[in-house]
C-alpha cells in the first residue's frame, strides 16, 4: 500500500508542483522553461495515473482508503487530507490527466503569441490539481476544498483576458452562479456530519442503512437535494447553466479542459460517488431525471440557433451534461460515468478543432463566414468529422455505447419520470444529430465565404496542435468498445451502490446485451440510428440543399426566433428580476441588519463607554481636598445606607 500513497501523491503534486514554480518564477523562466515543466510534470502525473488505473484492473491495487495527514481539528470533528483510491478514482484521474496533457501540448501552439503565457500554464496546472483533489478526496472537507478550488480557476481562465470586459463579466457570473450551487451543497455536508457525525465517506455510507431505519425519509431527501444543488451548478443544469455558454471568453483550451474533463463533470461524479446516499430518495431522483431531461433538449435546441462555432459546442455540453444527469437519476450511475469519460474525449476533440479552425481564421468564430474549410484544413476537418461521429452516437464510434446504454437504462427503468426521460433522451439523438451535422456542413463542406485575403492565409495547424488532435480522436472511435464490457460486468462496484429494484443495468446485461458485435449491428436498425440519420437529412436540406430555407422559417415564425435568441430568458429573468431583486435585498439586511443593528449596537456601546469614560475622567482633577470631600461623601451616603435602609 505504500506504492499506491507514493503514487497518489505524486500525481496530485506534480501538477501542484509545476503550478507554484511557473507562478513564481513566471518572470525568470523562458516560454520552452515553461512548456517542459507544465507538460513534463503533467505527462508524469497521467503515467502514475495510468499505472494505478492498470494496478486496479489487473488486481494489484485494491480499493485504498487512507488519511494522508490531519488538517485540522474543531471539537470532535476531524478535517483530514486523504485519498480513497479504487476503480472510480483510477478512471477518473486518467482521463483528468490525459485530457489536460493533450490541452497542455494544444495550449503551446494556441497561446503562443499570447503575453500571459507563463500564467496561462500555472492557472491550468493548478485547475488540474484542483480536480485531482476533488475526485481522490475520501471525505466531505476536501471534496469542498477541490469543488470551490476548480470554481475559483475557472473564474481566473474564463477571465483570463481580463482587457476585455465581456471576459471580466463572464468570469464574475460563473462565479457567483456557482455560489449559488454551493450554498445548497455546504448546506449537505452541514446536513451529513449533523446526522452522521462524521464527514468521511466510508463512514458515512456504513451508517446509512441504520439511518433510514431510524429518521424519516425526508431528512435523507433534504440532504440528496442540497447536495444535487451544488450539481446543478457545477454541471450546468437547468435552471443554473446560464454560466456555461458564456465561458467561451476565455481562451479555447480552457473551454476544452472545462467543458470535457474537468469542472463541469464534478457534479456528475459526486451524484455517483454519493450513490449510497440518493438511492433511499426516490424524490431525489425523479427531480434529477427531470432536470436532466429538460437539460437535455431544450440546451440542445439552442445549439441549433448558435452560430458562433464555441458556442455551438458549448451548448452541446449542456445537452450531453442533461444525459448524463438522466442517467443518475434512474440510477444508472456507471451508465453517467460511461458517457462521462467517452464525452471527455470526443468533447475535447471538439474544442480543440474548433480552436485550430479559430486560429486559422485569424479568431473567426462566426461559421457563417467560414465554409469548405475541409479544402484548407484536412486534419482538422477529419478531427472535427471523428468528433462529430462520436457526439451523435454513430454505432461503433465511442457515444454511441455510452448514449445507447443510458436510452436503454431511461427505457427499462421504473422510477418516477424515467419514461419522460427516455423519449427526450430519444428527440436529445435527433438534436445532437441536427447542430453537429450544421456545424460540420456550413464551415467546413458548403461555398466559401471567405474574403481572397483570408483564403491566403489560410493553411492547416502546425503539429503541436494536431498531434493533440490526434491522440485525442483515437479514444474518441475506440474507448466505447474498450469499456462497455467492463461497464456492464459492474466494474465500479466498489465505489456504487445501487438498490436491488433500480438496478437497470444489470438487467439490460442479462436480458438484451449480447456482445459489442451485436450491439454495433442492431444500433443500425433501431430507432436511435433513424433519428440520428433523420437529424443528418434535415441538416443537409437546411444548410446545404436550400440555405435561404432557415431564413424564410425565421421571417414565418419570429415568437419563435425571439424566445430561442433571448436563450428562454434565463439571462433576461437574472438581469431583470434576480439581480436586481437581491441587490434590494442585500442593501436591506446591509442597511437594517448591518448599520443600524450591529453597527449601531457595536458603535453605540463604543460610544457609551467614552463619554462615561469622559465623565469620570473630568472628575480626575489631581487636587487633595477633591478627593477628601468624594471620600468622605461616600463614607456618609454608606452608613446612611446601613443604618437606615
Amino acid at each position: 500500500m505504500d506504492e499506491l500513497r507514493y503514487l497518489a501523491m505524486f500525481v496530485v503534486c506534480a501538477p501542484l508542483l509545476a503550478a507554484i514554480t511557473i507562478g513564481l518564477l513566471n518572470k525568470y523562466i523562458s516560454r520552452d522553461a515553461t512548456n517542459w515543466l507544465a507538460c513534463g510534470l503533467m505527462a508524469c502525473s497521467f503515467v502514475a495515473s495510468l499505472y494505478i488505473l492498470i494496478g486496479s484492473l489487473t488486481g494489484h491495487f485494491v480499493t485504498w482508503d487512507n488519511t494522508i495527514y490531519l488538517w485540522g481539528q474543531s471539537g470532535t470533528l476531524e478535517i483530514p487530507v486523504g485519498f480513497l483510491i479504487d476503480r472510480l478514482t483510477a478512471v477518473m484521474i486518467t482521463v483528468v490527466t490525459f485530457v489536460s496533457l493533450t490541452v497542455h501540448i494544444y495550449s503551446i501552439g494556441y497561446m503562443h503569441d499570447d503575453n500571459g503565457y507563463q500564467r496561462f500554464f500555472c492557472y491550468i496546472s493548478l485547475f488540474t490539481f484542483s480536480m485531482l483533489m476533488l475526485v481522490m478526496a475520501n471525505n466531505f472537507v476536501q471534496l469542498f476544498f477541490g469543488w470551490e478550488a476548480v470554481g475559483l480557476l475557472s473564474y481566473l481562465l474564463i477571465g483570463f483576458w481580463y482587457e476585455k470586459d465581456s471576459a471580466n463579466f463572464a468570469a464574475l457570473k460563473a462565479f457567483l452562479v456557482n455560489r449559488v450551487g454551493d450554498l445548497g451543497f455546504i448546506l449537505g455536508i452541514a446536513a451529513v456530519y449533523m446526522y452522521f457525525n462524521t464527514l468521511q465517506y466510508n463512514a458515512v455510507f456504513a451508517q446509512v442503512p441504520t439511518f433510514i431505519t431510524q429518521q424519516p425519509t425526508s431528512t435523507m431527501t433534504f440532504i440528496c437535494v442540497c447536495l444535487f444543488i451544488g450539481a446543478m451548478a457545477k454541471s450546468a443544469q437547468v435552471p443554473l447553466h446560464v454560466w456555461l455558454p458564456d465561458s467561451m471568453e476565455g481562451p479555447t483550451p480552457i473551454s476544452a479542459l472545462i467543458h470535457a474533463a474537468t469542472m463541469v463533470t464534478a457534479g456528475v461524479y459526486m451524484v455517483a460517488r454519493m450513490s449510497p446516499l440518493f438511492e433511499y430518495s426516490e424524490v431525489t431522483l425523479t427531480i434529477i431525471t427531470i432536470i436532466g431531461s429538460i437539460t437535455c433538449v431544450f440546451m440542445g435546441i439552442l445549439a441549433i440557433v448558435q452560430s458562433d462555432i464555441k458556442r455551438i459546442i458549448a451548448y452541446s455540453t449542456l445537452s450531453q451534461l442533461g444525459y448524463m444527469v438522466v442517467a443518475l437519476g434512474v440510477s444508472a450511475y456507471a451508465a453517467g460515468l460511461f458517457h462521462l469519460i467517452t464525452h471527455a474525449f470526443f468533447k475535447a476533440l471538439l474544442f480543440l478543432g474548433a480552436g485550430s479552425v479559430i486560429l486559422a481564421m485569424h479568431h473567426e468564430q462566426d461559421i457563417f463566414k467560414m465554409g469548405n474549410l475541409k479544402k484548407y484544413l484536412p486534419l482538422t476537418a477529419a478531427a472535427m468529422l471523428i468528433g462529430t461521429l462520436a457526439i451523435i452516437g454513430f454505432p461503433g464510434m465511442s457515444g454511441f455505447f455510452s448514449k445507447d446504454l443510458i436510452i436503454e437504462a431511461a427505457k427499462n427503468s421504473s422510477l418516477p419520470g424515467a419514461s419522460i426521460a427516455y423519449y427526450a433522451t430519444l428527440l436529445g439523438v435527433f438534436i445532437t444529430s441536427l447542430y453537429s451535422f450544421r456545424l460540420l456542413f456550413v464551415a467546413f463542406m458548403t461555398q466559401e465565404k471567405m474574403s481572397d485575403a483570408a483564403k491566403e492565409h489560410l493553411h492547416e495547424s502546425p503539429s503541436v496542435i494536431i498531434v493533440p488532435l490526434v491522440l485525442l480522436a483515437i479514444p474518441s472511435i475506440i474507448i466505447g468498445m474498450l469499456l462497455i464490457n467492463g461497464v456492464l460486468d459492474n466494474f465500479f462496484q466498489d465505489a456504487i451502490f445501487v438498490l436491488p429494484e433500480h438496478n437497470v443495468i444489470s438487467e439490460f446485461r442479462h436480458h438484451e446485451y449480447h456482445g459489442i458485435v451485436h450491439m454495433f449491428l442492431h444500433g443500425f436498425a433501431s430507432w436511435i440510428f433513424l433519428l440520428l440519420v433523420l437529424g443528418f437529412i434535415t441538416a443537409w436540406i437546411f444548410y446545404v440543399k436550400y440555405p435561404n430555407l432557415p431564413q424564410r422559417l425565421q421571417q414565418h415564425s419570429k415568437w419563435l426566433a425571439k424566445i430561442l435568441g433571448a436563450k428562454y430568458g434565463f439571462d433576461l429573468l437574472n438581469e431583470i428580476i434576480i439581480v436586481p431583486g437581491t441587490k434590494k435585498l442585500g442593501r436591506f439586511f446591509w442597511g437594517t441588519g448591518d448599520v443600524k443593528t450591529i453597527d449601531a449596537f457595536v458603535n453605540g456601546t463604543a460610544s457609551t463607554i467614552g463619554k462615561s469614560a469622559g465623565a469620570l475622567r473630568s472628575m480626575q482633577t489631581g487636587y487633595l481636598y477633591q478627593y477628601i470631600f468624594i471620600m468622605i461623601a461616600g463614607l456618609v451616603a454608606c452608613l446612611i445606607w446601613t443604618l437606615y435602609l
